[in-house]
Formats: structure tokens, sequence, C-alpha cells
């Protein structure tokens, strides 16, 4: 099954979705370069707080991007300029927090959002984005957590990351 692309899916709700965290959208013509794409077109690229997209960038790049920007700290956000770095627990985060966000998008959903990974070579130790996010994404919950990022029901809190915590703390159980 292919990746769900930005065309197929109401912009109006990725929009509204990333305006909460002060993430700008914008769209770019087919067949043109994306600014501050690190993997090259079609992936989603980041400049600062602008998310460039184009009809092609498929939803899991563009929420992928996205939460590379709530993740940071402030210092790197007003710095920002295609490579979001970060150390692997930073990029758990993301990963997780981006499976968080696709229950916002009614076209996608987590059950999508897993498909979607898993077809596009996001790798994880059990083999599937799925069982990761289920059975071994701990650090990432918690990551999250103590970053402020998302509360002890697994939720959103709306808010980008201020000054990131690179350790994970211990927590109450993970409610996914």
């Amino acid at each position: 099954m292919p990746v769900l692309l930005c065309s197929e899916i109401n912009l109006k709700h990725l929009h509204s979705l990333l305006d909460r965290y002060g993430l700008a959208i914008q769209m770019v013509n087919d067949n043109a370069s994306i600014p501050g794409s690190f993997w090259q077109a079609p992936e989603a690229g980041l400049i600062k707080n602008t998310l460039y997209l184009r009809s092609d960038t498929p939803v899991h790049s563009a929420l992928h991007e996205a939460c590379h920007y709530i993740c940071m700290d402030e210092r790197r956000r007003d710095n920002l300029h295609t490579d979001a770095g970060g150390t692997a627990i930073e990029e758990n985060g993301v990963c997780y927090l981006q499976i968080l966000l696709s229950d916002y998008l009614d076209e996608m959903g987590r059950a999508r959002m897993f498909s979607d990974m898993d077809e596009w070579g996001y790798s994880f130790r059990l083999g599937s984005a799925k069982a990761w996010f289920e059975q071994d994404a701990e650090d990432a919950f918690e990551w999250l957590l103590i970053n402020n990022l998302i509360n002890t029901d697994c939720k959103p809190t709306w808010q980008v990351c201020i000054k990131s915590s690179r350790y994970p703390i211990k927590s109450p159980p993970r409610r996914a």
C-alpha cells in the first residue's frame, strides 16, 4: 500500500494542528526542490518555524519533521535549517509524538501511521512501528513526559520543548 500523501488529506487540519505549536506550513510547487529537506524531495523540509511540503510529501514525513521542531530546545529552533540534529532519545521522542499526533488527522490515525512508517523503512528493534510503540518505547514516553510535551495520559500538551532533558526518569505506567 502506498503511503498517505499531503495531497490526500485536508491540509487545513494539518495547518490547525501545527499552528498550535507555532509552526507554519509553506507549500512548494510540484517538482520543485523542498527547502530545508534533509533527505531531499519528497521529504518535508524545516527552516526555523516553517515546514515545507509538496503535494507528494508523505504525511508521516510532515509530522516527523514537525515533531523535530516540537522536540528541540529554543536555541536549536532559533537556528534550525534542514538538519534537526538531536540525540537518539530525542529521535525516539519524535517518532513517538508523530504517532500520537497522527490521531488528530482524520485521514491518518495511528494504524495508518504505523503502516506508513513500516512501508517507508523506519526501523525498530521489534520489527515494526506498532510493536516498538506498544512494547519498546518507554524511554520515548518518559522523555516526552519530562519535557512536558505529553501528559501522563499520553496526550499532547500542545507545548514545544523549552530546554531538552536528555535522560529518562521513572514515571507512571504509559497509557497509550
